[in-house]
């Protein structure tokens, strides 16, 4: 991946992250960084080997409002960023990472779960910083041969998962979407509406605050020969104090359409929403 990269026209870095197979790792003898999955923002949902990871981490990165929800896990020295700063962070932590100290990435949810453009800018941080830009490593790494300092991705549970269970769409059943990144939206959107007109399955999608939220979501199905009355739901906080469920038909869904600010939508950054189609 080149040093910079517009999303619009890429590289995308979660393409960078997904681009080979993880290399086989010994965690014990290799010094992986971790990229982990820190659940749905309920310590209860955060996996023991997440957990591990965490505590044993010298260094540990990630976003705010991601990291508040771990900090007490840990003495390790926590790097946190919003996405103004995020690059600053990462390479920080990559050069840390790259003189010896252990490290964690961490993410809300499952990185496999709309978590690839984090764990790709870390993954190519931790690359530029373990090996010159002119060295062979270094291109052994982009073209996918063993990078010398390995990210091993630990899943979490996902809202997506929770999200599931709520709504009762089972994941064989159902199309899976995630607006939550940045770029272009277009080829998702097309993946939405052709999974409810032509597939007939159910819905699960990660929204994007707040050009593209529930109720503008909606709108586009509607609009694209969706059926009004079918079942959406717009899961919020789930697993936290206040969760909530808010349970419409696709056509009342759409009068909350328009926007792209937190004024224009009466839904918070935390949600998913749910279609589900007739059984």
């Amino acid at each position: 991946m080149s040093d910079e990269y517009d999303l619009e026209s890429g590289p995308d870095p979660a393409t960078f992250a997904a681009a080979t197979p993880e290399p086989d790792i010994e965690d014990a003898t290799d010094e992986p960084v971790y990229a982990v999955g820190v659940g749905p923002g309920n310590q209860e949902y955060l996996t023991p080997r997440g957990e591990r990871a965490i505590r044993e981490a010298d260094v540990v990165v990630g976003f705010t409002t991601v990291v508040e929800f771990v900090e007490d896990l840990t003495d390790a020295n926590l790097l946190t960023c919003g996405y103004k700063d995020e690059a600053e962070a990462l390479e920080e932590f990559a050069d840390r990472v790259a003189a010896g100290e252990s490290g964690t990435a961490v993410a809300m949810g499952d990185p496999n779960h709309s978590g690839y453009q984090f764990v790709g800018k870390v993954q190519d941080a931790v690359e530029r910083a373990s090996t010159s830009p002119d060295s062979q490593a270094r291109q052994d790494a982009v073209n996918g041969s063993d990078p010398e300092t390995p990210i091993r991705v630990v899943p979490g549970i996902s809202s997506i998962q929770l999200a599931a269970s709520r709504a009762r769409t089972p994941m064989e059943d159902t199309e899976f979407v995630t607006l939550h990144k940045s770029g272009d939206l277009e080829a998702d959107m097309d993946r939405l509406a052709t999974a409810v007109t032509a597939d007939e399955r159910h819905l699960l999608v990660l929204p994007r605050p707040y050009d593209r939220m529930p109720g503008d979501i909606a709108q586009f199905l509607l609009e694209e020969g969706a059926e009004p009355d079918l079942e959406a739901l717009v899961l919020e906080k789930l697993t936290h104090e206040d969760e909530q469920i808010h349970r419409f038909t696709l056509a009342a869904l759409s009068e909350h359409a328009g926007g792209s600010g937190k004024e224009d939508t009466p839904f918070s950054d935390l949600i998913v929403l749910a279609v589900r189609q007739p059984v």
